[in-house]
């Protein structure tokens, strides 16, 4: 969901490899390894080439209970949030394709009682230029996110927040669009939701593990997310999925994943048209996709995030490649997670983190003493002896190397990435990064 992280783990590559590069499997392996015996990760990791999957691994735990622990396997299912919207932009576009509908047409043909329902077309909702308030913010949906909540009343709730700017004239990213096209859908097609995507999506291509997570639906929802803190991995509450529809209702595998994104790519589910019109962006939206830069290539695909679990799906059209990894307990900042994947899938070089010597010498963290500032952040680096300190609004932690002019403190969740020659901080946090300047 996050463009900005999306962005900045593949523009850090420089270059990117020959076509039919072959996969370092081993050094994932022991990435991911590192990862889960330090309580940073846990996941399902699958890659396909031309078309094929050639690597899954799955490292952590399902569920805990005390000392009880249900390992994951490739098999796992996982909620995939906002990349449910991927799913809804195919099945718009196969009704666009049967004349069933057209991207000019209005929101008013379908729910006129919505704010300038009249000024929003169906593109507009797809490219997230519809004006339209997102109903999971300001509506105090933590409060009501575990309850169940109809159709009517979530366009109520969309009603009442009124419009945030005028239809088409900026992108700004809001659930409500695709929650409302996959009503859309519903109308359209003339059965539910999790009916259409099984019939149009899931049966087709023999995702046997993708599915709709309704209430009444559920085949496995065992899988329970989890955040670090004070030395252990805690449960997060679970929202209804139901209420989120075609904008995050569904539940996944990587391996599932992987095999949907090469069936787009590969024009299985739409034809070569419509892919067209979903890959082309507009202000770094697309409709359904999102696109990013690697070397000279394009690369589309989309995030997503509920509770605590997080869905990366990406796909490399020239190199034919494949990545999707899903995590329902991370610490870890998912961009150097991704990106580490990256940089080994397509043979960059990688230092997997843990791997070097970091016992540091006192003098060693002089090069990151000072105060670093963003304006509305600001930390001062200290040190006791061979630890280095960090203090920000009057509360002071310890630091742990993991990598060259790179610490952590993970119970608090926070990684600092330090660049000395250009006296600058990224602070990281599972999914948002901080940019800071060395002020003294």
């Amino acid at each position: 969901m996050n463009k900005l992280i999306a962005f900045l783990f593949l523009s850090t590559i420089l270059s990117y490899s020959a076509y039919g590069q072959k996969i370092n499997k081993e050094k994932i392996d022991q990435f991911l390894d590192v990862l889960a015996s330090q309580n940073l990760a846990m996941g399902s990791l699958s890659i396909s080439q031309n078309g094929k999957v050639c690597y899954q691994k799955a490292i952590g735990f399902t569920s805990i209970d005390n000392d009880k622990k249900t390992a994951a396997t490739i098999a796992t299912q996982y909620r995939i949030g906002s990349t449910t919207k991927m799913f809804t932009a195919v099945l718009i576009f196969q009704l666009i394709e049967e004349g069933k509908i057209k991207l000019e047409q209005k929101l008013s043909d379908f729910y006129p009682q919505l704010p300038k329902a009249n000024k929003i077309t169906i593109a507009d909702m797809l490219y997230h230029r519809s004006g339209l308030h997102n109903y999971t913010m300001d509506t105090d949906f933590s409060d009501w996110m575990d309850k169940p909540k109809t159709h009517d009343e979530l366009l109520e709730i969309i009603k009442e927040k009124g419009s945030d700017f005028e239809p088409g004239t900026k992108n700004d990213y809001s659930n409500s669009n695709y929650l409302l096209l996959g009503y859309i859908i519903e109308r359209s097609f003339k059965m539910p939701y999790a009916n259409v995507v099984k019939k149009r999506i899931t049966s087709k291509l023999k995702l046997k593990d993708t599915y709709y997570g309704s209430i009444s639906n559920l085949k496995n929802d065992s899988v329970s997310s989890y955040k670090y803190s004070e030395n252990k991995w805690n449960p997060v509450a679970k929202t209804n999925l139901d209420m989120h529809g075609g904008a995050g209702a569904l539940i996944s595998t990587p391996t599932d994943m992987v095999r949907f994104i090469d069936a787009l790519f590969s024009n299985k589910l739409v034809n070569k048209s419509s892919l067209s019109k979903m890959k082309t962006i507009i202000n770094e939206y697309g409709m359904g996709l999102f696109s990013n830069k690697y070397g000279s290539e394009t690369s589309f695909g989309h995030n997503g995030r509920v509770e605590e679990f997080y869905t990366a799906v990406w796909h490399f059209p020239k190199q034919k490649l494949s990545l999707v990894y899903c995590t329902n307990g991370i610490a870890y900042p998912r961009v150097d997670l991704i990106e580490g994947i990256l940089k080994i899938a397509f043979n960059q070089e990688f230092t997997i983190p843990f791997s070097k010597n970091t016992n540091l010498k006192t003098e060693d963290l002089d090069k990151y003493l000072g105060r670093y500032s963003s304006g509305q952040i600001v930390v001062n680096c200290t040190k006791n002896n061979t630890k280095l300190l960090i203090e920000s609004k009057g509360k002071t932690f310890e630091t742990e190397a993991i990598a060259d002019n790179y610490f952590m403190n993970k119970d608090l969740g926070y990684f600092f990435e330090f660049n000395p020659e250009k006296r600058s901080l990224k602070i990281k946090e599972t999914d948002n990064i901080y940019f800071l300047k060395k002020v003294n």
